[in-house]
Order: structure tokens, then C-alpha cells, then sequence
């Protein structure tokens, strides 16, 4: 296995509302922010890929070059003339946001209808990175044939992690929300999920109900954010523990909380730390992005 993260989704255009009340343009989505700031964390012997597809157009090409910009390898970037990228905007109301979406021509939907490029993106990866997002915008065989692949890749070796990132707009019903999540959770080792979505979805009492979902699906390690509570972190070897979350002065943005958080774990995982460890210093990370607006925030690795 080299040394390489892949991070798989749908980058989009991104509209944030900055202080003045305009708009600016940007590149986001929940598993390119993820790949971003791990990238920040990872020591340079460390490759940081982002996978998926993306058109011919010029925001592609804009988009394409900001990802290499960042530091970010774009190798498993693959190109669809008939396609271009999805956009959003950021809607803002007390530090909470909300989304609006125009992805109908959006290239990603297209990431695993080719499996021999799938196959190839997936190869000699130690770390694998994919949302119940990346999932919500293939059609039902596409994401049977993305989880197929990832499954692969996890037998020959590679780490898979999986954010349940709920977008319920995103699905055809919760149905259909419920059995794509946990069929991402089937091929992961590793499940990230949100403590109030779980509740929302599946009605969950305790991060003990999510652990156990989660656990009994085949992952090795559960890690439950729950917002400004603690964070609790099951693994098969040592079993549940919890961290206390990390004080915030002020929320102002918590656009790529769950992200960053992920992009901290999983960096921190890679350089050879502790769950515990990671877990820490994923929690610090989060509670200095979600003080800035937007969903990429340099100014802290300054």
C-alpha cells in the first residue's frame, strides 16, 4: 500500500455568504473539504488524491486547477465532455446553515459507471474516504457497483472510512436514505456519523444505539460527533470511550464541521497516532472552522 488518501465524491461550486452580505465563489463538498484539510495535516510523503468526475467546461478546468493549487491530487479526476460540476449556495441563520442545489448536469453522478477506471482509482490505497453523500447522487445500481469496488479494495488492504453525511433531499424517501447508508457502513471500517441525524433517521436514544448499528454492519471503529457534546469513539480493540468537546468562543459557521473533523481523524490515524488521539485532535480542529465562515479555512494552519 502507498501512502495515499483518496477522498471520493462530488466537489462543487460553492456560494457563501461572506460578512457584507455578497456572495463569494468557491470549490467544496463534504469529502473534497475532508481531503483538504487532511492534506494540510499530512507530512508530504503523504499523497492526498481526490476521486470523481468532472466536465470538459472551464469551471471544471477552474475547479481541476484549484484542487491542484491546494495540494491535492487530481490524477483520479476523470473528465466527461457532456458533463460539468454541481453548484450551491449557503444559506446562514445563527451559525446554523442550510443548502440550496443545482447538480442536475453534474458530472460525479457518473463515477462508477466506468468500473475497470473505478477499480484502477481504487488500487494500492492505505486510506479511503467516501460519504453517504458521494452515494446519495448515483442511481441505486451505480451505488451497488461503488460499494462493490470499495469492498474490493478493503479485502486487498486499504482502510475504508465512511462519513453518514444525511442529505435527505438528496434520496428517494428515507427508505432509500436508510438502505444507502448502511450500505456504505457494510464496506467501511471505520463509520463517522452525526449524533442528531441518527436520531433523526433511525430514532436513536444514546450514541450506543449508533455504535451498535454500525458495529453489527461490520465496521472496527465508530466515532459519534454530537455537535458541542462529547464525542464518543468505539473501537473492537478498547471498546467505548468518551472525549469532552472542545470549547467555542463563538459558532459562526458550521458549514465543514463534520468534514474537517474526518480530514483531522483520519490524518492523525495515518501518522501512526492513537484513536484517542486523533479523535482529540480532530474535535480541535472542527471547533476552530466552525469560528470562520466558509467551508476551507487556511487561516488556522497559518
Amino acid at each position: 500500500m502507498s501512502k495515499s488518501l483518496l477522498s471520493l465524491g462530488e466537489c462543487m461550486v460553492e456560494l457563501s455568504p461572506t460578512a457584507s452580505g455578497d456572495y463569494a465563489r468557491g470549490f467544496a463538498g463534504d469529502t473534497f473539504n475532508t481531503a483538504w484539510y487532511a492534506r494540510r495535516l499530512l507530512p508530504t510523503d503523504w499523497s492526498v488524491a481526490y476521486g470523481s468526475c468532472i466536465g470538459t467546461d472551464a469551471v471544471s478546468d477552474e475547479m481541476a486547477g484549484f484542487m491542484a493549487g491546494q495540494g491535492i491530487d487530481t490524477t483520479a479526476l476523470r473528465r466527461l465532455p457532456d458533463r460539468t460540476v454541481g453548484l450551491y449556495m449557503i444559506s446562514l441563520r445563527n451559525g446554523e446553515r442550510s443548502f440550496s442545489y443545482w447538480r442536475g448536469q453534474s458530472a460525479a453522478k457518473m463515477i462508477a459507471d466506468d468500473p475497470d477506471w473505478l477499480a484502477s482509482t481504487l488500487q494500492g490505497r492505505q486510506i479511503i474516504h467516501f460519504s453517504a453523500i458521494t452515494l446519495a447522487v448515483l442511481s441505486p445500481d451505480h451505488r451497488r457497483a461503488f460499494c462493490k469496488a470499495v469492498q474490493s479494495a478493503r479485502i486487498q488492504g486499504s482502510l475504508i472510512a465512511f462519513d453518514t453525511n444525511l442529505r435527505p433531499r438528496l434520496w428517494d424517501g428515507e427508505d432509500a436514505m436508510r438502505e444507502g447508508v448502511m450500505l456504505g457502513a457494510s464496506v467501511a471500517d471505520i463509520v463517522l456519523p452525526s449524533f442528531d441525524e441518527e436520531t433523526g433517521l433511525w430514532g436513536d436514544k444514546t450514541s450506543a444505539d449508533t455504535i451498535a448499528r454500525y458495529s453489527k454492519a461490520g465496521a472496527t471503529r465508530v466515532v459519534v460527533k454530537d455537535g458541542g457534546g462529547p464525542v464518543t469513539l468505539w473501537s473492537q480493540d478498547h471498546g467505548t470511550r468518551q472525549h469532552a468537546a472542545t470549547s467555542v468562543a463563538q459558532i459562526v459557521d458550521t458549514t465543514a464541521a463534520g468534514d474537517s473533523f474526518a480530514g483531522g481523524f483520519l490524518a492523525h490515524l495515518a501518522m501512526g497516532q492513537s484513536e484517542d488521539h486523533a479523535a482529540q485532535q480532530a474535535m480541535a480542529l472542527a471547533a476552530q472552522v466552525i469560528q470562520a465562515r466558509g467551508a476551507l479555512v487556511p487561516g488556522i494552519f497559518a
